[in-house]
């Protein structure tokens, strides 16, 4: 979603480098090229506004200090103000579920903007993360398929909805939806109020009789990122009638400009809560503005990447790769395995820009792209042998094992022999650094000392050269010791293929005589 505006800002960004110091001259220069992007980000202008006053102040005439550039200087004063931007300055009430009582959360929003989905994906999320018992009621009595589909979303989750016909007053639903709920033993009613046609429709009387009642614990609208400042004029208008506790933005995965998760707290005072992140149940996070802030800025976003990690990873399968790691016994068996975790976590493309300087190689690389590659590795792997899984080595030295490979896989033969290659690189290059770990892999996100395994089958359409399927981390994003090991690497490669020359030119004067 901020794509756009982080490539914007990162132009910015350039201009700013080689100056000795931030004088008002090159801040105001760079502060007109930050407020057209943000101006066609779709950020409100009044939050623009207050914005470049704010940078502006702060970046006026700082000194430059010893070993930071003018341009990492205002990156920070840019980021600051971008977190502020997205909390402001008053605490807001955390979001957190009260044991031992029922937890009543309504749930307001336009039709269209997914509202219903999204009550099925706040369930799936409290009850895997939060351990809570969630219920859901169906109170859309306007809409009956909006009544179907939440049943539906309900059952392929596991999780119980209350409902009742469309003539049945939506306070007497809740009131059965709470009766069911003591009864059952759940703890979190989520109730999925009627989606109106537009913020100005008379049926809010509703909404507010649901809320005067029942008094829940939270109210949240649901508003969709793609629509802009739309979605901020809502959270407007339902906090002006109703009065809600925060926004829960959908299709925050979509190509939108960010405009409204950049502005709704500045304007409604309400802090976004959740962010959908994509169409399956747990595509849902809670919305982090330093977060998003360091992806805006490309950053990286390393905290949620160890979140991930830990919900879909097991520690001991960690310990394990470590071990096998430190003492050379990797096989493609566990490459596979580790493969196979990674995709757990979600797209390959998203995983990869949440690592420092890895985001500006992303751009423009198709995410579908990425994914067939780790399908790719993963066929070839599983045309091997038993035997040849358990011990690499094998492959590496019987070349015939190697066209027998690409015959039963599909595949080139070059693609077998660059999967061969880098995953002896891979080996050696985790041997090397087991005692240390690596932040790169997911090992050294979790404490030990694997890796993630280095991508091979070329580089696909739209990567930048250098990067990509086996050509290990970006530059940028590279410690100094993971660049001397690349580059040892590459050294022994080469001499490997300039001591194999004289003996193909001794194989062909046998084959000619």
């Amino acid at each position: 979603m901020f794509d756009s505006l982080g490539d914007k800002l990162e132009g910015v960004f350039k201009k700013l480098r080689g100056h000795d110091k931030l004088s008002e001259a090159n801040v105001k220069e760079a502060l007109r090229d930050v407020r057209l992007a943000l101006l066609e980000a779709d950020v409100n202008f009044k939050v623009v506004k207050d914005f470049i006053a704010a940078v502006q102040a702060k970046a006026m005439g700082q000194e430059v200090i010893s070993g930071v550039n003018p341009a990492q200087m205002f990156v920070k004063v840019v980021h600051d103000e971008l977190v502020n931007m997205m909390t402001g300055t008053v605490a807001d009430r955390p979001f957190e579920i009260h044991p031992g009582r029922l937890n009543v959360i309504l749930m307001l929003g336009l039709q269209g903007a997914g509202k219903t989905t999204f009550c099925g994906k706040l369930a799936h999320y409290l009850e895997t993360k939060k351990n809570a018992r969630p219920i859901l009621a169906a109170c859309d009595v306007y809409r009956p398929a909006a009544i179907e589909q939440l049943k539906t979303v309900g059952q392929s989750l596991g999780i119980p909805v209350f409902a009742r016909d469309t003539q049945t007053p939506v306070n007497d639903i809740v009131r059965g939806a709470v009766a069911q709920a003591n009864a059952s033993g759940r703890n979190v009613l989520i109730v999925d109020t009627a989606g109106r046609l537009h913020i100005d429709e008379v049926k809010m009387d509703e909404l507010v009789a649901l809320r005067d009642e029942f008094k829940p614990d939270y109210t949240f609208l649901v508003a969709d990122a793609m629509t802009g400042q739309d979605a901020v004029n809502s959270a407007t208008a339902f906090n002006g009638q109703v009065g809600i506790d925060g926004v829960c933005l959908t299709k925050m995965d979509g190509d939108a400009r960010g405009g409204a998760a950049l502005s709704i707290k500045s304007v409604t005072g309400k802090p976004i809560v959740f962010i959908g992140t994509g169409e399956k149940a747990e595509n849902l996070e809670q919305f982090h503005p330093d977060r998003v802030a360091n992806r805006i800025l490309g950053m990286g976003d390393v905290v949620s990447l160890v979140e991930k990690a830990q919900e879909v990873i097991d520690e001991k399968d960690v310990m394990d790769m470590q071990e096998k790691f430190s003492t050379g016994k990797f096989s493609y068996d566990d490459f596979i395995k580790q493969m196979r975790m990674i995709k757990r976590m979600g797209p390959l493309k998203g995983l990869l820009g949440m690592l420092p300087g890895v985001g500006q190689m992303m751009k423009g690389v198709d995410s579908d792209v990425l994914d067939k590659q780790l399908k790719h590795v993963e066929t070839i792997i599983q045309s091997m042998t038993a035997e040849e899984r358990g011990n690499g080595d094998l492959v590496a030295r019987d070349g015939r094992r190697r066209e027998r490979i690409a015959r039963g896989s599909g595949h080139a033969l070059k693609e077998i022999n660059d999967l061969v290659r880098q995953f002896d690189q891979m080996k050696g290059m985790m041997q090397m650094m087991s005692g240390g770990g690596m932040m790169g892999g997911l090992g050294g996100l979790l404490g030990g000392g694997g890796g993630m395994p280095q991508l091979p089958a070329g580089r696909p359409p739209g990567m930048p050269p250098g990067g990509g399927f086996g050509g290990g981390m970006p530059q940028a994003g590279m410690s100094k010791r993971m660049q001397r090991i690349q580059k040892e690497m590459q050294r022994r490669e080469q001499a490997e293929r300039l001591a194999a020359m004289p003996r193909k030119k001794k194989d062909r004067k046998k084959k000619k005589r």
